[in-house]
């Protein structure tokens, strides 16, 4: 039968409240010690009300210390009233979140305070997941960004070759290897002269080989302070070292289940190829300054333009990381020696650059290709685009002038004095007469190759790089017949 509360003022109705309030109200004294509790405190700390009466505050708060205590109850006079957040310990030891007021009371010349708080586990709980996926969508957008930037490096090295072109027995042989390696998980070594496409060759293995729909990630192992390897390769933690002001992804994490290539990989500082080899053994790593161990499956595609084995052989190179990186070696060869790839590949760089400068395609001549595969090419592919590009910007009409280094050589004058003698001989002054006999024998010569046509593609006047009614011209003033 429910108890009959005769007026507000009644002193049963405030015991009645209290008794049924769904707080847990908890009165103590100035010296921490609980004097009485309502059920709803017992409920929340799985004590009876005789064993909580008598406890003190720090029986029941871990963070609370008489230091800290003084420190509250000082604050708690001057304020009258607080609240705040804190934990409390049940009585088989667990922690439990609570939102708590507190109100500072005099009674009978004594000082007391009275504590009313409410669990807020669920509400915790739901501000931790909260603050989890904020954290998780950091964390997302940062490797997105660092994604992006890796991936604006790699279209920015790409625009410089294209698609492969060419003809030559040798092209198609790499293409065979491609085909044979790439769906496999092999790690492929692709060595050859800078230039030639090494990292061409690599994006060609991603696209066809199973992790094609993941990303592959590129390391220009040349181009990275030697203190920041360790950083580029596996990450680091905030605070790991001057400048980490973030945690950052380092590459083996953003190739996860992708393809990791690691070019110039000759120039991996010896200190830290143990600790590579041991990723690709394992497959686990931790970022610089964190203890955590995280795992990745990459497929390694390495390329180099060092001779690797020599560099075994003089103990700059690890030779277990070797083996392991060369398991499917690819050779690329220079470009002097695949010199029936130059036609194809100067037409597609001319068609691709003249789209790139808005500029009206120049027409390249058979004197242009014949200036052009007589060159050696020691930049290979990039050289050959970067002197179609620059002949492009300079030329003033629709034909096209190469300034190749080395085509022209300069006229030789060695200093001799009477003690000394002459390292070479003097330039033979020629006639008149005979260089017009010299002019007269290359123009027959030139028409003999083109069948006596001077004008139209393939022509004589195209071949020796002449306007036809100029060659004609001469043809006729020097009594040539075709």
């Amino acid at each position: 039968m429910a108890k009959k509360l005769k007026n507000e003022n009644d002193p049963g109705l405030a015991q009645f409240t209290i008794e049924r309030a769904d707080d847990a109200i908890l009165w103590h004294d100035c010296n921490a010690r609980i004097q009485h509790v309502n059920p709803a405190a017992c409920e929340l700390l799985g004590y009876s009300r005789e064993e909580l009466v008598g406890l003190t505050i720090q029986d029941i708060n871990p963070s609370s210390t008489p230091k800290t205590w003084a420190k509250f109850w000082k604050e708690l006079r001057k304020k009258q009233v607080m609240v705040f957040e804190d934990d409390h310990r049940t009585r088989d030891g667990k922690i439990v979140p609570l939102e708590t007021k507190v109100n500072f009371i005099e009674f009978e010349g004594r000082e007391y305070a009275v504590s009313f708080s409410r669990d807020i586990s669920e509400r915790r709980k739901i501000e931790e997941e909260k603050s989890q996926a904020y954290r998780e969508i950091c964390r997302l957008r940062e490797q997105l960004e660092l994604e992006n930037e890796y991936l604006q490096e790699e279209v920015s090295e790409l625009r410089t070759f294209g698609d492969f072109v060419g003809q030559s027995p040798a092209l198609q042989n790499i293409l065979r290897q491609i085909e044979m390696v790439a769906p496999t998980d092999a790690g492929v070594l692709i060595t050859g002269e800078s230039g030639t496409g090494k990292e061409l060759i690599a994006h060609e293995m991603h696209k066809r080989s199973h992790r094609s729909t993941h990303r592959m990630i590129r390391v220009n192992c040349a181009s990275i302070p030697r203190e920041l390897y360790e950083s580029e390769f596996f990450g680091h933690v905030k605070g790991a070292f001057t400048g980490a002001v973030k945690d950052r992804a380092g590459r083996f994490e953003l190739a996860h289940e992708g393809t990791l290539f690691l070019d110039e990989v000759g120039e991996i500082p010896l200190t830290l190829q143990s600790k590579l080899l041991r990723v690709l053994q394992e497959g686990t790593f931790e970022r610089v300054g964190d203890e955590k161990t995280r795992k990745t499956d990459v497929r390694i595609i390495a390329a180099t333009n060092r001779d690797l084995k020599r560099e075994v052989d003089e103990g700059r190179f690890r030779e277990d990381l070797f083996y392991r990186l060369n398991v499917f070696p690819i050779e690329v060869p220079p470009l002097r020696k695949r010199k029936e790839d130059i036609p194809l590949l100067a037409a597609h760089f001319l068609k691709l650059t003249a789209i790139k400068l808005n500029h009206p395609k120049p027409k390249l001549s058979q004197a242009n290709m014949n200036q052009l595969q007589a060159y050696h090419w020691p930049g290979n592919v990039r050289e050959l685009q970067n002197v179609i590009e620059r002949a492009i910007i300079t030329s003033q009409s629709d034909r096209l002038r190469f300034n190749l280094p080395g085509s022209q050589a300069p006229r030789k004058t060695p200093l001799s004095t009477h003690k000394e003698k002459r390292d070479e001989e003097e330039p033979k002054v020629l006639t008149f007469e005979e260089i017009r006999q010299l002019d007269q024998d290359n123009i027959l010569a030139a028409l003999r190759q083109t069948g006596g046509r001077v004008f139209g593609a393939g022509g004589a006047a195209e071949l020796l790089d002449t306007p036809p009614t100029t060659l004609a011209s001469r043809i006729k003033r020097m009594g040539l017949k075709r």
